[in-house]
């Protein structure tokens, strides 16, 4: 039973940080239909951004995360601007290829950065607290709360401010809203912000728990796009859904099944969605 708890809490852990990661990816997608494949770039970079502000310049852990945060947001709105924005109206190939080239350019970026060994942000909640009469990690129970939290945060943000309404409306359909006087191009460089400030936050809360690297962004880029198919393409609701479920999956049954199967294991659960609900779990829609 203590197994099983301990189990149940890393998954629940591990799927907060996948539902952040896939929530920037599945709002990119709803809101302009860009597969954006330099997503988990994105969160490799907020992981090593969080460890200089924290470790090179001594800003402490909340402080470094925030840096993060502010400057992923940044490079979303530039990469809208600079990548995106002038194939708006390029066949989608275009930036799909256009994001793998980001995606490219950064891990190059990193690596000549910040070389390509492993790196390891110390944890300033490294202790456990007794939950249930059972020992949990400080840190992943934190990652629990942050992210939840902030899926709870953006959910008011999307449904009950003006902006959030402007992004849910451009989601809906993009000509429609700029004849309503919706501006277009400010909810495009929002939404990146908003994608890769998640990418960010969620790395920055798992950093202290997983070893940082250039290609670390990759496995989780990859199980991202597989939340977003299973929980429904741009429904942020199936994201959320769709990244616990994949981990508990993963963990329970890397744990009661086979470790060495446990990614076999998650892309099943994927096929036999597909096979019985093709659209996902949820209607898209943001």
């Amino acid at each position: 039973m203590t197994l099983f708890f301990q189990q149940l809490v890393n998954g629940i852990a591990l799927g907060s940080i996948y539902g952040l990661v896939a929530l920037g990816l599945t709002l990119v997608y709803g809101v302009l239909k860009i597969p954006n494949f330099a997503h988990g770039a994105l969160y490799m970079v907020g992981a090593y951004i969080t460890f200089v502000a924290a470790v090179v310049y001594g800003m402490g852990y909340i402080g470094a995360i925030a840096v993060a945060v502010i400057v992923l947001a940044g490079i979303g709105v530039a990469l809208e601007r600079v990548v995106f924005n002038p194939l708006r109206h390029a066949p989608r190939l275009h930036s799909m290829i256009a994001a793998l080239g980001v995606l490219l350019f950064l891990e190059a970026g990193a690596q000549l950065a910040w070389g390509a060994e492993f790196r390891r942000l110390p944890s300033p909640f490294s202790g456990t607290v007794v939950l249930f009469g059972l020992p949990v990690a400080t840190q992943r129970l934190l990652v629990i709360v942050a992210a939840v939290a902030v899926m709870i945060g953006l959910s008011l943000f999307l449904k009950r401010t003006t902006t959030g309404a402007a992004i849910e409306a451009m989601a809906q359909d993009r000509a429609g809203a700029l004849l309503v006087g919706i501006d277009t191009r400010k909810i495009a460089m929002l939404t990146f912000a908003i994608s890769a400030a998640l990418a960010a936050f969620a790395a920055a809360l798992v950093a202290p728990l997983n070893l940082i690297s250039p290609t670390m962004g990759e496995a989780v880029n990859l199980k991202a796009f597989v939340i977003i198919i299973l929980g429904g393409m741009g429904s942020i609701p199936g994201a959320v859904v769709g990244g616990y479920l994949l981990a508990l999956v993963e963990v329970l049954g890397g744990t009661y099944i086979s470790s060495s199967f446990s990614q076999l294991i998650a892309f099943a659960v994927l096929v036999v969605v597909l096979a019985f609900r093709p659209t996902g779990l949820f209607t898209r829609g943001v």
